[in-house]
């Protein structure tokens, strides 16, 4: 894997006998010694600590910056306050997704996008070729930023003593800027597991000590370094779309149930006229989730579903128990109780529809 790219916490995720994968291009730990288990188990309900920094950051920032991303972005950027953050994408002229993104708003003309890993490339063309006729500058920063994610019912006990940022003062979908214990940080209360937390953004020269520092304080807690195999049970879970399963470039944002993102009154922005058409007379398809009836009946990621469309993801459960799943399913079959069925190795294995997300914190 020596032509992969590594983040600035190669070395520390090595040292700690982390199972090393190609995940997008880069070398990231899969999982622990400690096992994907009990690395799910620790962010349910103590604290775990990824390691993000393979994430793209782009800051667009100049006069016309806020229309500029209000036309590029269907979400609404106009009505996001400084501070805040929201979901949105980059979308084609189809409604279907070259990306999904967090947009944080700095100010009215400064603004900080946090894009996958393996599309930041790809991202980055994208924003920049459609910003040549604004008054806005793009600025890659994802090589100069470290970014770490604390997630877990105690990642603000843990949190709360490095820093010099009052973080019961950030809402959810928030950040602020300050110091741990002196090193220049954003902290944005946002994550990718459905717990709340924390993802802490610091210069990438200074990611391992900030990555040091939080496992030795969040040790008396029960923290756990976490890799990207718990961090695919969480997500799935929550219902959290991953890039390559729930949306491509060939999934709308209606198909893919995110019309939460979609601005249709805010005016013009790209994939407005193929979605509204869309809106219109629905989707064929959509996105649902269920639970397979037979307890050794595991679906996977895009296995067919019989009755038309393919898992998007599956996987079993540690929080429920039960083996579960995403999939796009012609509309007719979309329904809370209907049955499908999933094709593993050649069997027809029977699913229920059920709602979702499939696990929700308490608030």
């Amino acid at each position: 894997m020596s032509d992969l790219k590594r983040t600035p916490l190669f070395d520390a995720h090595v040292a700690l006998g982390a199972r090393m994968v190609d995940f997008g291009g880069w070398e990231m730990p899969l999982q622990y010694p400690t096992g994907i288990l009990a690395e799910h188990h620790a962010v349910r309900k103590a604290v775990g600590l990824f390691d993000v920094s393979h994430m793209g950051e782009i800051r667009v920032r100049g006069p016309q910056a806020l229309p500029f991303l209000d036309w590029l972005t269907p979400n609404g950027v106009a009505a996001l306050r400084p501070g805040r953050i929201h979901l949105t994408g980059l979308l084609t002229e189809q409604g279907t997704f070259v990306d999904d993104l967090l947009l944080h708003k700095l100010s009215d003309q400064e603004f900080l996008l946090v894009v996958n890993a393996s599309n930041a490339a790809k991202d980055l063309v994208w924003v920049r070729e459609r910003a040549a006729k604004w008054e806005v500058e793009i600025l890659d920063e994802s090589v100069a930023t470290g970014q770490v994610a604390l997630q877990g019912p105690l990642s603000l006990d843990v949190l709360q003593p490095l820093v010099d940022i009052d973080l019961a003062g950030i809402p959810y979908y928030g950040f602020a800027s300050g110091g741990f214990r002196g090193v220049p940080v954003l902290i944005a209360r946002t994550g990718y597991t459905g717990e709340d937390g924390f993802e802490v953004y610091c210069p990438a020269g200074r990611t391992p000590w900030v990555w040091e520092t939080l496992l030795e304080a969040g040790r008396p807690q029960g923290l756990l370094p976490t890799g990207l195999g718990c961090r695919n049970t969480l997500r799935l879970e929550a219902k959290m779309a991953l890039y390559g399963h729930e949306i491509d470039d060939g999934i709308t944002a209606l198909e893919a149930d995110l019309s939460r993102i979609l601005r249709f009154g805010k005016g013009d922005f790209l994939g407005r006229e193929a979605l509204a058409a869309q809106r219109e007379h629905g989707p064929d398809r959509v996105l649902v989730g269920f639970r397979m009836l037979a307890k050794g009946d595991i679906a996977r990621d895009h296995m067919p579903v019989l009755e038309g469309g393919h898992v998007t993801s599956g996987a079993p459960s540690p929080t429920l128990g039960c083996n579960i799943g995403l999939a796009l399913v012609p509309v007719a079959h979309a329904g809370l109780g209907s049955r499908i069925q999933v094709e593993i190795r050649g069997r027809a294995c029977p699913a229920e529809v059920i709602p979702t997300p499939f696990y929700a914190r308490s608030r």
